[in-house]
């Protein structure tokens, strides 16, 4: 690339701060002031976190931006870029693979995220890797980015499997990035946006949810995906008490 080096990394920063300011920021000011109050009774965990717990939460997702921006400076401005699978022309592979590839780097991602996320909770990394996130036991939107350093280099090299095996449009991966940081602050929400009885549809039950994600921060284990459930389900690390907090946020939110 043509970009000096400086300028690539202020405008991966910006891209990064701006993913997260623009998803998270709009969420906890709706859920966590505007409706506190209003809406306590529908929160999955009814406390509210701390303000030191948002304080250390933005903390570690600063580092994470950063990090993530360096890594995309890798990915686009140095040797290694020459392994990435990029075209520039949509009509190259038409429009419908341009949605496929989305699709593919969901999947892909969905699968890394899953085993990566349970070797992290092996107890001999756990505490080098992934204890920073878990101090969110009662997450809020701000939690999405909330990694230690090494976690961190770690989700943030998904990129590299998605640029070097799927070929992608930039278009198709601003969405996905898009959705990612998107999917992630819902699942770190601390309420339920999908409808009522979401977790026994024929497709809800696949799919991965706030309450699912949350009983993974409140009690350390099971319910490793991030998107979807499917592994979740298909090797028996659904927690058996999903169903059961899901119908019970129910009630509350119909009340």
């Amino acid at each position: 690339m043509n970009i000096p080096l400086s300028e690539l990394i202020k405008a991966l920063l910006i891209i990064n701060f701006l993913r997260y300011l623009l998803t998270a920021l709009p969420l906890f000011l709706i859920f966590y002031v505007w409706k506190k109050k209003a809406w306590r009774r529908k929160k999955i965990q009814v406390k509210f976190p701390q303000l030191k717990d948002y304080q250390r939460e933005i903390g570690y997702s600063i580092i994470t931006m950063l990090i993530f921006s360096l890594v995309g400076v890798l990915v686009t401005a140095s040797p290694l870029h020459q392994f990435n699978l990029e075209y520039d022309e949509i009509a190259t592979y038409g429009f419908g693979y341009w949605g496929l590839s989305i699709m593919l780097m969901i999947f892909l991602h969905d699968t890394y995220f899953y085993w990566i996320h349970r070797l992290m909770h092996h107890p001999k990394l756990f505490k080098y890797f992934h204890l920073v996130h878990h101090k969110s036991t009662n997450p809020s939107p701000w939690a999405a980015y909330a990694f230690h350093p090494l976690e961190a280099v770690i989700e943030a090299s998904i990129i590299f499997l998605i640029v070097w095996l799927i070929p992608y449009h930039q278009t198709a991966l601003l969405i996905f990035l898009i959705f990612m940081i998107s999917y992630n602050v819902y699942g770190h929400l601390g309420y339920e946006l999908y409808p009522k009885g979401f977790h026994k549809h024929f497709i809800g039950r696949w799919i991965n949810t706030s309450i699912n994600h949350n009983l993974h921060h409140k009690y350390f284990e099971g319910n490793y995906g991030l998107y979807f459930l499917i592994r979740d389900r298909w090797l028996g690390t659904v927690r058996q008490d999903y169903d059961d907090s899901y119908a019970q946020v129910d009630e509350e939110r119909i009340q």
